[in-house]
């Protein structure tokens, strides 16, 4: 008898459970292959799996004649691929307010609900929203543990001590391999770092275009991968992503074009870009509010530059670069477990901050990210404890800790200036 592969607990298993708290239905949307089934089964007590092709066309007659009788099973209910029958999206609406009760339904499938006549109503007040994204290292048991971000958050300022044994060829391995549940905790060497690939060859062939019904240009998309591979936490503006993509390309493309790419892109979860945080600052000083460039995950930058771990070993400013993307993808999955959110910082004067992870309660912790070495860290620590200097707190908390995040080094110590080090083979929530 075939074995059910392990389960690898996930972030999102706590978080939907909060929403699920709190909300009659959750939509839990991010990413294909992320793991959202997988996770919403972890809950369900029924499922109805929309698009099973022996079941496909009944589901769809049901849905057209009685949709309301597809939500009947125990609670909560998950509805696999939903998406396949919009007008699911208002019944669950509607039997929500109908039972005034919490945790009655899970829908997963399309990230972003299509606009169609046969959806009314937006949800708002109802369907709660829950982003998964793939594995974290954390995750994938490849961070060991020993420093607690919410550890930082309650006690920064105190000394820490972590232990971590990645090198750069493991670093290099994960950013290509990338937190895709299959790859990180079943397959091995070359296998996992394919699955980047086959992921990134289906979102330029069909998703692009299947998210919105829009024909989309294959090779378009992915000049505009490869030219938003290159500009990894950058602030690169559409006229720039124009101009970098404008080689053999067609006169006709224009910014409003590749806006409309990145658009669809955002809406299958494949860029997440990340706002900038406003801080209350004793001096006057204009703040860049340019959102800066992300992929949801750093093996699609990998996959769309065409390249693999020894390549980035061999060219380490560009394996800096992704390797930002993997920490700001780990530092969003635990800062979903904090309540909070991740920004960045830039000013007019150049000061900057990779990534604020700021809470809901008004705390905040600044983090540098950097591949490692002692010159690069001390760069770090003198621009964090800069940008500390000019918040003011007389109108907002002080930050409850500062963090440079590497990929590599041997422990997690408290600088004595002040400042986390932190291996991000040591980090998790």
């Amino acid at each position: 008898m075939e074995q059910k592969p392990t389960y690898n607990n996930r972030i999102a298993d706590e978080v939907l459970a909060r929403k699920l708290l709190s909300s009659s239905a959750v939509l839990l949307q991010g990413p294909k292959w992320c793991g959202k089934t997988t996770t919403a089964e972890q809950l369900a007590k029924s499922v109805l799996y929309m698009a099973d092709p022996d079941a496909l066309q009944k589901n769809l007659f049901i849905a057209s004649t009685n949709v309301k009788s597809l939500l009947v099973g125990d609670n909560p209910r998950l509805i696999d691929e939903w998406q396949v029958a919009p007008q699911i999206w208002d019944a669950v609406r509607f039997e929500s307010d109908k039972r005034k009760n919490v945790g009655q339904f899970i829908l997963t499938g399309s990230a972003v609900p299509p606009v169609t006549n046969k959806i009314q109503h937006t949800g708002t007040g109802r369907i709660s929203r829950v982003t998964m994204r793939p594995m974290s290292l954390w995750e994938s048991k490849e961070s060991n543990g020993t420093i607690s971000l919410q550890d930082l958050f309650e006690k920064g300022g105190e000394p820490i001590f972590g232990e971590c044994e990645k090198n750069l060829e493991d670093i290099a391995f994960y950013i290509c391999r990338g937190g895709w549940p299959m790859a990180a905790t079943i397959m091995k060497g070359e296998s996992a770092l394919e699955t980047a690939y086959s992921y990134y060859e289906a979102i330029t062939e069909i998703d692009i275009s299947r998210v919105d019904s829009v024909r989309r240009s294959q090779e378009r998309t992915k000049k505009l991968m490869r030219s938003l591979a290159r500009n990894q936490g950058t602030q690169t503006s559409y006229s720039k992503l124009k101009d970098d993509m404008a080689t053999n390309d067609s006169r006709t493309l224009d910014e409003d074009t590749v806006a409309s790419y990145i658009e669809a892109l955002k809406k299958i979860f494949v860029v997440e870009d990340m706002e900038a945080w406003n801080p209350n600052l004793r001096s006057k000083c204009s703040i860049r509010t340019t959102d800066t460039r992300y992929f949801v995950d750093p093996s699609i930058a990998v996959a769309a530059l065409g390249i693999g771990p020894n390549d980035l070993l061999n060219d380490l400013n560009t394996m800096g670069f992704l390797f930002e993307t993997m920490a700001v993808r780990d530092l969003r999955v635990y800062a979903d477990a904090l309540y909070g959110r991740v920004f960045h910082y830039r000013d007019n004067n150049n000061l900057e901050c990779d990534a604020v992870v700021h809470l809901r309660d008004g705390h905040y912790g600044l983090v540098e990210i950097k591949l490692g070495g002692e010159k690069l860290i001390n760069e770090a620590i003198e621009s964090l404890n800069k940008l500390a200097s000019k918040i003011n707190t007389d109108k907002m908390y002080p930050p409850s800790f500062k963090m440079v995040l590497t990929a590599v080094g041997n422990i997690a110590y408290l600088h004595e200036k002040g400042v986390y080090v932190v291996p991000i083979g040591c980090l998790k929530p």
